[in-house]
């Protein structure tokens, strides 16, 4: 695959990413806007929040599947390798953040970002992806705080189980913008969970 080609399909992968499923969805089954709700930002858990939890699971799957489908044929099937992949994996998820169905608007781009590895590894760092945010939704209050919890796990996931540097660099991207997107988050001191910072009370006390 030439320049041309691989530049077109990135071209092609940001417009699949900036598919704005949730509000589209939102509007032809429940007759909202789901930005109305919530952080007002496009995504599944505002569809859940404006109270079609079905729909926010569908709707969850696409976001996924967005980034998934185009990255995955991209790797898989066309065989593309390097600089031009790390792109074409990027590119969706910048169309989730700034989708031009939306006025350059859009989402926080976490499902997406994850589509983008199952298209990349299958099962391998997304699996280590979402524990890792899980771990970090258990522990800390704030979810931006939870992302980083959870890009650092991909990260060490990357460096001992998948040393490929187009691989670090789709890291390198993925965490400019999650960190950019979650950026509100961020701005506030970590906070863990109660149960954590009862844990450790109870530690101090025994000794």
């Amino acid at each position: 695959m030439n320049s041309t080609q691989w530049i077109m399909y990135a071209g092609f992968a940001f417009l699949c990413g900036a598919i704005p499923f949730s509000v589209w969805l939102g509007k032809l089954f429940q007759g909202v806007d789901i930005r109305q709700y919530g952080d007002r930002n496009p995504g599944a858990t505002n569809v859940y929040r404006a109270g079609n939890r079905h729909l926010a699971l569908l709707v969850l799957l696409m976001d996924v599947s967005k980034a998934a489908a185009p990255v995955g044929i991209a790797y898989h099937s066309l065989g593309i390798r390097g600089a031009p992949m790390a792109v074409i994996a990027i590119a969706p998820i910048l169309g989730h953040v700034f989708s031009p169905f939306l006025k350059f608007h859009g989402g926080k781009g976490l499902a997406t970002a994850l589509g983008v590895w199952i298209g990349l590894t299958i099962w391998k760092a997304s699996s280590v992806a979402i524990v890792s945010v899980a771990f970090g939704l258990l522990v800390m209050m704030t979810p931006g705080w939870a992302i980083v919890i959870g890009l650092a796990g991909l990260f060490v996931a990357i460096m001992i189980w998948l040393p490929d540097p187009f691989l670090f660099t789709t890291w390198i991207g993925e965490t400019i913008i999650l960190l950019w997107t979650h950026r509100q988050d961020l701005q506030q001191p970590p906070q863990f969970r109660s149960w954590i910072n009862h844990l450790f009370s109870t530690e101090q006390e025994g000794q």
